[in-house]
């Protein structure tokens, strides 16, 4: 077959729908935003329940899984985030609603589900304004930062060690602005030193010409001074000022959100086959691309596949909180397993950003065949790409690696060596000529144009792409479900190896 171009995305028919009381319940209570005449949220609705396939199979499956269904649920997402000032993002009213949503179809359909609550500190950045005497440069607050309370203005100092020690402040950094190069030791460290040595506030001097780095402080360890990131590019004009002025606007919160984890009653506890999507999306938009589009893949492959599969391996999900937080859900989750808990995951399915409007078709490099930089995955890994690719193959669609960047919820379970896998149609990289010329679509356009902004709704999908995707995730899954060592080489229990995982800050 010669490449598949991009097709027109095609408006649907109006569904059947049927109201989800659970959900209905919990929106009409306690969500804020557009609503009915009575002034509360319109009920979310979910599509009329079918059964599950009568004999699972990797053919079956996939072919049960209907795209109006899938882009009902995500229809659904879409009002849940405009009911709930356009955001699902975690620890926010619209997460929660999607929480109750996924959570509500899966209890119906008799799973065994969970929803186990995890924290951590959340970090905002409002206005920055940085300037060196009169003119203005880029810089970026470090993740923990204290704001400034209005504008701080000092005159700089350059510290000519690194700031590692309390002996490489001169006394004059007292009042001042201290300028430190990046290296040798935590930003942390370097800023408490500045502070115990009078500094107002802390430059931290890049080590790239180009592009300003997310760093982060270390949240136990936080300074009472403001904390910021220049280019190498701008350290003279920073040093040589007269004075520096920053005027920032950072907030520290607490956050509290749940996972959702869904488990057959079926299958051997000890072989659990595992995939996982995340239900968050950023605070900016109701991430619907991002990632609504493997959430409800994921979810009508549990509904069409069953709580009681006829199937040896018992097959769960998850549903990831805080993904847009540095995966903290799903680490969160694998860095708790007990260690026989860990062992039993004979490999972890991710699917994220599976409708991108400019897309393509990429499975998680598992062989590293790429040679792109992430490594091969854990054993195994290698064998559920070639299922992913036998899938597409079949199909005559082309297909092509993405790296194991560790940019998602696989990242965990890669840390502790169970094999993974997964899909993705491409988020803020640019499509090249090739890949246009393999899927359609616009070259030097990113894949998803909408990546991370308020525009990422239910009209930011390619349904076409979506839907190829769907199928694909639920013939993996069904393809290891039904056997207990999988085909191609996933190893046994008796030969796995696992690493338990410490939980990052």
């Amino acid at each position: 077959m010669s490449p598949r171009p991009r097709a027109r995305r095609r408006r649907r028919p109006m569904l059947q729908l049927r109201t989800l009381a659970a959900a209905a319940t919990m929106l009409a209570g306690g969500c804020a935003g557009a609503g009915t005449d009575t002034g509360r949220p319109a009920p979310v609705v979910a599509p009329s329940p079918l059964p599950p396939v009568a004999e699972v199979t990797p053919q079956d499956l996939a072919d049960a899984i209907d795209i109006d269904r899938v882009t009902a649920h995500l229809r659904a997402l879409q009002q849940i985030a405009d009911d709930n000032d356009g955001t699902r993002a975690a620890g926010t009213p619209g997460n929660d609603a999607s929480i109750h949503y996924v959570a509500g179809l899966l209890r119906e359909a008799g799973f065994e589900v969970s929803t186990p609550e995890f924290s951590y500190t959340r970090f905002t950045v409002g206005s920055v304004r940085f300037a060196a005497g009169a003119a203005d440069v880029k810089g970026r607050m470090l993740e923990y930062s204290v704001d400034t309370r209005g504008p701080l203005t000092a005159r700089p100092v350059s510290v000519p060690a690194r700031g590692c020690e309390a002996a490489d402040f001169p006394a004059d950094v007292r009042g001042a602005f201290a300028v430190i190069a990046r290296g040798e030791c935590t930003f942390s460290d370097k800023a408490r030193n500045a502070q115990s040595a009078g500094a107002v506030g802390v430059v931290i001097v890049d080590d790239a010409d180009e592009g300003l780095p997310n760093l982060r402080l270390e949240p136990e360890n936080v300074p009472d001074i403001p904390v910021i990131v220049v280019t190498r590019a701008d350290a003279g004009r920073v040093g040589g000022a007269r004075e520096l002025t920053l005027d920032a606007e950072t907030a520290t919160e607490q956050i509290t959100t749940r996972n959702v984890i869904a488990e057959t009653r079926t299958g051997s506890p000890d072989d659990v086959v595992m995939a996982g999507a995340h239900l968050d999306s950023v605070s900016a938009g109701p991430g619907i691309d991002d990632n609504g589009s493997g959430a409800a893949a994921l979810l009508e492959t549990a509904l069409r596949l069953g709580s009681s599969p006829d199937v040896p391996q018992r097959v769960r999900f998850g549903f990831w909180g805080a993904e847009e937080e540095y995966l903290r859900g799903s680490w969160d989750y694998v860095g708790n397993l007990r260690a026989e808990d860990l062992r039993a995951i004979a490999l972890y399915l991710n699917f994220d950003m599976l409708g991108s409007p400019n897309g393509g078709y990429f499975t998680l490099d598992g062989d590293d065949s790429a040679r792109a930089g992430g490594g091969a995955g854990p054993a195994g890994s290698d064998a559920v790409e070639r299922v992913f690719r036998r899938f597409f193959d079949e199909r005559g669609i082309s297909v092509a690696d993405t790296d194991l960047d560790g940019r998602s919820d696989y990242a965990p379970f890669l840390a502790a060596g169970v094999p993974v896998g997964g899909l993705f149609s491409g988020a803020d990289g640019e499509k090249s000529e090739e890949q246009a010329r393999m899927w359609g679509g616009k070259p030097g356009v990113r894949f998803d144009p909408n990546y991370h902004r308020d525009s990422d709704t239910i009209d930011n999908v390619d349904f076409d792409i979506l839907a190829v995707n769907s199928a694909a995730a639920a013939y993996a899954l069904a393809t290891y479900a039904l056997s207990t060592t999988g085909p191609d080489g996933v190893p046994p229990v008796a030969a796995r190896e696992r690493t338990e995982v410490e939980i990052p800050e």
